[in-house]
């Protein structure tokens, strides 16, 4: 079936329509993984936006029950320049086109990808919408131009109510604020018991739970549309180690004085290269953000950069100068992804043995 996918500019891209039927509206962005399509198209942060796969092969594997981020998709619509009608690999339970069905999740391909990645990338994300082929599309345009895209995505996809995940080691205390299922893995593998707690929770809520550690887990949306979360984080890090991840890393960033800002087109892909400042390693990262902190503003709180982007220099990393707080802006728990910074799951232990250790 002939769809379109238009953009709030005027221009607009035809192409063939899989999954769901339905219209499909929000922020057009792009990932340049290869590989680990099902992982983003469960990840939390896509949460009300169009991806688009550089990749030109998308569906190719099919879909499997162990590969999930989260159980419930929260992207608006899927742009592929190819989506494979046939599944091969034995771990499959069905196809792309049947699972975004299942998930009313409206499909496009046969497009130019490439085209429409080179426009991201010189005027930045836009809006979007997945139609059919119509005959007053100057109406679909209005509408389109008309939407207001929501800004309460974090609320939208953190947990409602605690839960835990036993275990034998450290205690931590996970803030839900759109968390990949991935984060809870590295540290099931670890032997750590785990609480993952709502995003608006207290710090009074929090260390109710009595943790070792506490961890800012990633998300969706500008990090200034979470409101009310600047205190928690002030009071958990003089208390107990913080660790966070992505959204997680610009709140703790904004909390402590930093400032943050959009990027023009964002980072989401498997394949960013960031420098650790102290060593000069280099890690090959996942990544999936479209906004960053400002390198100038950290200078002026007490926070120190630790990890930087090479593609662009902007901040992959902070530290506290004073408490045991630290944050990447990328996903060390890799999935999908390269392994490289999985340590800092290690180092997030080290720092709950060596803090425990000093206030016991």
């Amino acid at each position: 079936m002939k769809r379109l996918l238009i953009l709030e500019d005027g221009t607009y891209f035809e192409g063939e329509g899989f999954g769901s039927l339905g219209v499909g509206t929000g922020e057009v962005v792009f990932t340049t993984g290869m590989s680990g399509y099902q992982e983003v198209l469960t990840d939390p942060s896509f949460k009300g936006q169009m991806i688009l796969f550089t990749s030109p092969t998308i569906g190719n594997y099919g879909i499997n029950r162990d590969d999930f981020e989260s159980m419930e998709p929260a992207c608006n619509g899927v742009i592929v320049k190819d989506h494979a009608r046939v599944a091969s690999n034995w771990r499959s339970q069905m196809t792309l086109d049947d699972f975004l069905k299942k998930k009313k999740i409206p499909g496009i391909s046969g497009i130019d990808t490439r085209a429409l990645t080179r426009k991201i990338r010189e005027t930045g994300t836009i809006k979007g919408s997945i139609i059919n082929v119509v005959e007053d599309i100057d109406h679909e345009y209005d509408q389109l131009r008309a939407t207001v895209l929501p800004r309460n995505q974090v609320h939208e996809v953190s947990t409602t109510k605690p839960y835990s995940i036993p275990g034998t080691g450290k205690n931590v205390v996970v803030v839900d604020f759109g968390m990949k299922q991935s984060i809870l893995r590295e540290l099931v593998l670890r032997n750590v018991r785990v609480t993952v707690v709502p995003y608006h929770y207290t710090a009074e809520q929090i260390l109710a739970f009595s943790p070792d550690g506490v961890m800012l887990s990633n998300g969706p949306g500008d990090p200034k549309d979470v409101k009310d979360v600047t205190q928690m984080i002030l009071e958990i890090q003089k208390k107990v180690p913080v660790f966070g991840i992505c959204l997680g890393h610009q709140l703790l960033s904004l909390a402590n004085g930093a400032d943050t800002y959009k990027l023009t087109y964002g980072h989401r892909g498997s394949n960013h290269p960031v420098r650790v400042v102290a060593s000069n390693e280099i890690y090959f990262t996942s990544q999936n953000h479209g906004y960053a902190v400002s390198k100038e503003s950290v200078e002026k709180t007490d926070l120190m950069i630790t990890h930087i982007e090479l593609n662009d220099e902007t901040v992959e990393g902070v530290k506290h100068k004073n408490y045991p707080s630290f944050s990447v802006q990328f996903h060390p728990d890799a999935a999908p992804g390269p392994h490289d910074a999985v340590s800092l799951f290690d180092e997030f232990l080290e720092l709950m043995d060596n803090w425990g250790r000093k206030n016991a």
